[in-house]
């Protein structure tokens, strides 16, 4: 069994190969809309673009995993995601630029499902919240990687390298994906508890998890924008709160995952954090206007909070199905978020364009409150 850890060590790298992408891109958005010319509220469609090829493909590609397996599904699609982004970055529009990083996510999307169920199929439920939250630290992780990179890139042998540079990381994870994972032992897979699609619960998981969502690209996906253009920043130091912002939302997802192995619940801690998130995002909103040194603090942990609470719900959602259902019950709330991925930053970008970066805060603020009170129901006694 000690080859459990080898899998998910596995399932972080692939999972952060695309991550990259998905989150990472925001550190280069400046670039982005110096090279073609983009309007505030064009830039959160690029940044909502790979969201958009999400949210076609996640169901499906949960499904194929549950039927062929992990490895096949990984090596298919963060292989297609690489010849993707490397056409995105000799993209000459706007549109071909949305079209192609929207087939980059469709083709990714493989990576959300199939690295999911391959830890959730390898280890035990006493061990699952805290193997998952691991893994689901590969999305800051990635995100974090390509904040410190890409801008790096971008301002030195230009903003078509950075592409280049996230295609080679989806080759890399494909490359690992199939060479170090295998199914798990004959007897690991638990019998299926729920049909994912029919579950009103795992439903309602998805819906108010969802929402906590709007916190976190309020934060993560806009904080280089909002820190170079309203207060000043050069794009490296804003990118820099960025890789600061991963790094720790990245520890809070394994303590996280931790913690609500001891309660031995996913839903309480999970509502816990909600509440908390939208408290700090409140404070960011007031702070927007305050001394750099009361900003910078409060983004930082508004960020973390933000980035926190996805492994629970990850895991949350993959134990209602059993491991023998997981890739169709991730590929569910996986494909919710996809969507509050395309909702959200085109929201956000559209308040604040038209009226503040407070206002914007302050809006997102009561969506983890929403979700707080949505996910009542499910609380654990």
């Amino acid at each position: 069994m000690r080859y459990r850890w080898t899998i998910l060590g596995a399932g972080v790298a692939a999972q952060a190969s695309f991550s990259a992408l998905l989150i990472g891109l925001a550190s280069v958005a400046p670039a982005i809309q110096h090279r073609y010319g983009l309007s505030l509220a064009q830039v959160g469609v690029v940044l909502a673009a790979v969201n958009i090829g999400l949210v076609v493909t996640l169901l499906p590609w949960g499904i194929l995993a549950d039927r062929i397996g992990e490895r096949t599904t990984i090596a298919l699609g963060l292989s297609g995601c690489g010849v993707a982004v490397t056409g995105a970055a000799f993209a000459g529009s706007y549109g071909a630029l949305v079209a192609l990083l929207a087939l980059a996510g469709a083709l990714g999307g493989c990576v959300q499902s199939a690295s999911g169920r391959a830890v959730m199929s390898w280890f035990a439920p006493a061990e699952r919240g805290l193997a998952l939250g691991i893994r689901q630290t590969a999305v800051p992780l990635g995100g974090a990687i390509a904040a410190v990179l890409l801008p790096a890139l971008a301002a030195g042998p230009g903003l078509r390298w950075s592409f280049v540079a996230l295609a080679v990381g989806s080759w890399i994870g494909a490359v690992v994906g199939v060479v170090l994972l295998r199914d798990a032992p004959a007897g690991e897979l638990e019998a299926e508890i729920v049909r994912p699609l029919r579950d009103r619960r795992l439903w309602l998981l998805c819906g108010g998890s969802t929402l906590y969502l709007a916190g976190q690209i309020a934060v993560a996906g806009f904080v280089v924008l909002f820190l170079h253009q309203q207060r000043g920043f050069s794009n490296g130091a804003a990118a820099g709160v960025l890789a600061a912002i991963q790094v720790l939302g990245g520890a809070a997802r394994v303590g996280a995952g931790r913690w609500s192995d001891r309660l031995g619940a996913r839903i309480v801690p999970l509502r816990r954090i909600g509440a908390t998130l939208a408290v700090a995002l409140a404070v960011s909103a007031a702070l927007v206007d305050a001394s750099t040194w009361l900003l910078v603090p409060s983004l930082l942990v508004a960020g973390t909070l933000g980035l926190s609470w996805n492994g629970l719900s990850y895991t949350a959602a993959a134990e209602r199905a059993g491991a023998a259902r997981s890739g169709a019950a991730i590929g569910i709330q996986q494909t919710a978020l996809a969507l509050g991925g395309i909702v959200f930053p085109i929201g956000f970008a559209a308040v604040v364009g038209a009226a503040s970066w407070r206002l914007g805060f302050l809006l997102v603020a009561l969506c983890p409150i929403a979700g707080f009170i949505a996910l009542r129901p499910l609380a654990e006694r």
